[in-house]
């Protein structure tokens, strides 16, 4: 199997429930199993986590778990037939205050808030931007439109509006108990739907330390970009998150398809400058939730993410529903390896002009550059939150980076950075004990041998997270 730099979150599903199947993606490549709130109960997530859980340490490998929250329903609600036929200029009404089903005329609406987020003049994309409904005039609780765009309409389909705009908090009442449920079984992320700012971050975080606390828990926060208006607050957004996912599917709706490649590239580039981890996500592989094999435009579009510097890859429906889930994960692999052989690494020119205030942060990087130079065959730092392996992650380099932490939740949240591949191994409190152990350990694992050269940086004394002071060239004897 080629080893990927680059990681692969899989979303769990019908299809991938299979605890042989589920071990066998995993040791395919699958790094994070992303379990979505908005299908299945609490418990169908306890189940599921537990899971994920056994096929790892089946197949010898520690996976992440990211628990993906619903966020608000901003939803038309249900049809008499389940579902209408939109035509072209026909007028229809989305009514907050109608509880009996929709038809042709109209249809209530999941979310309330509607009447009080438009005006006339204004576009509604509805089910993913397949239709288009104009805004003629709010009524009390009524919004007339024009069907723009027609189509077929059933039940319960996402709304948008064009440009942004809609109101609803991003976290909502069935949000809050899904992260208590999430903490439970301890995920190792938290993807947040449809942040507009930092503030609706720092309360998911709040809440998710709270939760966390009893289990001495604290998960890392991924914010899901799939609103118009958090685009000028990518900055305060990334402050205020351990990482963020382009979720191009809401965000093409709201800011059309033709905008996204390039805010895709800007912001993979804005989240590496932070030091956070990125995640791309939506349609990567979308062909293959029915065909065996992916479209070029789609091998083309994991390479460019790749390429553009993403953390991971993301599959949605192609492994939760799809018939050909292991597949798509062994494409997806091949594509990552392929793509990152073909990378440039620009060391030097990533740390002109740079300073660094931080000792454990000028280590990291002096590990890297001195490694990139001498052509060592690994970088090992030993790390107890990831800090240093993450920052390390940030730049390209060829050279495996081996992330030995003592710490099994420190190992976990590590398998979603570029480039790192974390190791648990009980060290010794002695410094000099410690780095004998980690060779003992690459050596054991036939990750270096005799003659080969590679870089390691520990703290010392050992075991103070952020205290890495110190890096060691050594040649394995």
């Amino acid at each position: 199997m080629a080893r990927h730099a680059t990681k692969i979150v899989a979303t769990l599903g019908p299809a991938s429930s299979d605890p042989a199947l589920l071990e066998a993606m995993i040791r395919a490549g699958v790094n994070v199993v992303r379990l979505n709130f908005s299908h299945g109960k609490a418990q169908d997530h306890i189940d599921r986590a537990r899971l994920v859980r056994e096929a790892a340490a089946r197949a010898g490998r520690e996976v992440a778990i990211m628990a993906d929250l619903q966020g608000p329903k901003i939803r038309v609600g249900k049809f008499v037939d389940g579902k209408v036929m939109l035509e072209n200029g026909a007028k229809f009404v989305l009514d907050a205050s109608r509880t009996e089903p929709g038809d042709l005329q109209g249809v209530g609406l999941d979310y309330k808030e509607l009447p009080r987020d438009v005006k006339p003049g204004d576009l509604l994309l509805l089910n993913d931007g397949l239709i288009v409904l104009a805004v003629e005039a709010v009524r009390g609780e009524q919004v007339h439109t024009t069907v723009k765009v027609g189509g077929e309409l059933s039940n319960n389909k996402g709304i948008n509006k064009q440009g942004g705009g809609l109101t609803a908090p991003a976290l909502t009442g069935k949000d809050m108990e899904d992260i208590k449920t999430a903490m439970s079984f301890q995920a190792d992320y938290l993807a947040v739907s449809f942040p507009k700012n930092a503030t609706d971050m720092e309360m998911a975080r709040q809440l998710a330390n709270v939760a966390g606390a009893e289990y001495k828990h604290k998960p890392g926060l991924i914010a899901k970009i799939e609103r118009a208006e958090a685009i000028p607050l990518l900055d305060e957004i990334l402050r205020a998150s351990d990482g963020i996912m382009v979720a191009r599917g809401d965000l093409a709706v709201e800011v059309g398809n033709a905008a996204v490649p390039a805010l895709q590239k800007r912001m993979i580039k804005l989240a590496r400058q932070h030091d956070k981890v990125v995640i791309t996500a939506t349609q990567m592989m979308e062909s293959m939730i029915t065909n065996p094999v992916p479209t070029r435009a789609e091998v083309s579009d994991v390479a460019n993410a790749v390429i553009d510097g993403t953390d991971a890859v993301m599959l949605s429906a192609e492994t939760a529903a799809g018939k050909y889930p292991l597949e798509t994960v062994q494409e997806m692999s091949k594509i990552c390896a392929a793509a990152e052989a073909a990378e440039d690494v620009e060391l030097d020119a990533d740390f002109k002009g740079q300073t660094f205030s931080r000792i454990d942060q000028t280590i990291a990087m002096g590990a890297l550059f001195t490694a990139h130079h001498l052509g060592a065959k690994a970088i090992v730092a030993l790390t107890e939150s990831g800090s240093t392996a993450l920052w390390m992650s940030r730049h390209r380099i060829h050279i495996p980076i081996y992330a030995v932490t003592t710490k099994v939740a420190s190992q976990r949240r590590m398998a979603l950075f570029r480039n790192v591949r974390p190791l648990l191994m009980d060290t010794s409190a002695d410094r000099d004990t410690a780095l004998a152990q980690a060779e003992a350990h690459l050596k054991l694992r036939g990750i270096v041998d005799a003659g080969d050269v590679y870089a390691i940086t520990c703290g010392d004394p050992m075991g103070t997270p952020g205290g890495t002071n110190m890096l060691r060239i050594c040649e394995v004897r």
